[in-house]
């Protein structure tokens, strides 16, 4: 298995002076594969999500003043806001999977754009569209 190369072997480009990624050809496959299922997995969630919102839309609209009492018009728009927030989340993290997509055509990925350092392979996997490394994330929360 192919070892991420150490901050010694990055590489500046000569262009830009942005330092590329720190993994090869097919450690940036796996982390492509993996980003693209996440986000095809989260894809899936926002057209479930937009289909539940849409179905609940149109019971209310069917519903007539009536047909039901006051608090369940209440609970059902109380539902329907907790949908859009959780699809609004969804499409943030997919915005993120995607930046991801592109840090890897580019041949960023896996550099922490805070200390412009590698980040580690074990936190990629755990967080494939991360931007920083721990220690960046670590510096932040104080």
């Amino acid at each position: 298995m192919p070892h991420p190369k150490t901050a010694e072997d990055l590489t500046e480009n000569p262009s830009d002076g942005v330092a590329t990624t720190p993994f090869d050809d097919d450690v940036l496959a796996h982390f492509r594969e993996l980003i693209l299922d996440k986000r095809s997995r989260a894809l899936e969630d926002v057209t479930k999500m937009q289909a539940q919102i849409k179905d609940s839309r149109d019971r209310s609209e069917s519903d007539s003043a009536y047909s039901f009492h006051m608090a369940d018009a209440g609970t059902d728009a109380m539902e329907r806001e907790k949908l859009y927030l959780m699809l609004a989340r969804q499409q943030k993290y997919i915005g993120y999977l995607e930046r991801a997509l592109e840090r890897i055509d580019n041949r960023t990925y896996g550099i922490c754009k805070v200390t412009g350092n590698p980040i580690s392979r074990e936190r990629l996997e755990a967080v494939p569209h991360t931007e920083i490394s721990i220690e960046a994330k670590l510096k932040q929360k104080r």
